[in-house]
């Protein structure tokens, strides 16, 4: 069974987001953007995409430097 963001609500997505992949969020970001269309969980499910996109580039982007 394929979960998506419109399955939780505002308590359970806060729940669970910290625990989600960067591309979990992303697919539950994608999903409320076309199905779901709250404005506050589209929000929030953005700035955790992002934070964790940027702590992975960051990554890549140190361990360019250090070799």
């Amino acid at each position: 069974m394929k979960l998506q963001a419109s399955d939780f609500n505002w308590r359970e997505m806060m729940e669970v987001l910290s625990s989600l992949t960067e591309e979990e969020v992303l697919v539950f970001l994608n999903s409320e953007v076309k199905g779901g269309k709250r404005w506050s969980v589209i929000e929030r499910l953005h700035q955790r995409y992002t934070m964790l996109r940027a702590a992975r580039e960051r990554s890549e982007l140190l361990k360019k430097v250090s070799k």
